[in-house]
């Protein structure tokens, strides 16, 4: 009887192993675009990290994201790309979660860099 529970307990266990989910689901590869759009790259990457909080008459700390006219006023003031930067003496966000990535904080900064154009 032990012998089957031993040969029980080995079979289970050798089945059972870890996967990293990023080895085996690396991120795509960041496009390298000479223009990004506010539209097509900027407002999702908004949408996804800073509108939960950020977006309608209730924004977190008044500071609103949820449209061009908001989100130029902070590009103008610098502290856009400083929040998501980690950087410039403002508040780091998302607050309590990971920095953006480098693919993201740099379409964000390629954006703001051409003129953060309403496009």
């Amino acid at each position: 009887m032990s012998r089957f529970v031993l040969f029980g307990l080995i079979f289970l266990l050798s089945g059972c192993y870890y996967d990293v989910g990023s080895k085996l689901y690396p991120a795509p590869p960041c496009t390298t675009l000479t223009a990004y759009t506010y539209k097509t790259e900027v407002a999702p990457i908004l949408n996804t990290y800073c509108n939960n909080c950020h977006s309608g008459k209730f924004a977190s700390a008044g500071i609103v994201l949820d449209n061009y006219t908001d989100v130029k006023a902070y590009v103008d003031n610098g502290k856009l790309l400083g929040t998501i930067e980690w950087t410039g003496g403002v508040s780091p966000m998302p607050k309590g979660g990971s920095k953006l990535s480098t693919c993201n904080i740099g379409k964000v900064k390629a954006w703001i860099e051409a003129g953060a154009q309403n496009n």
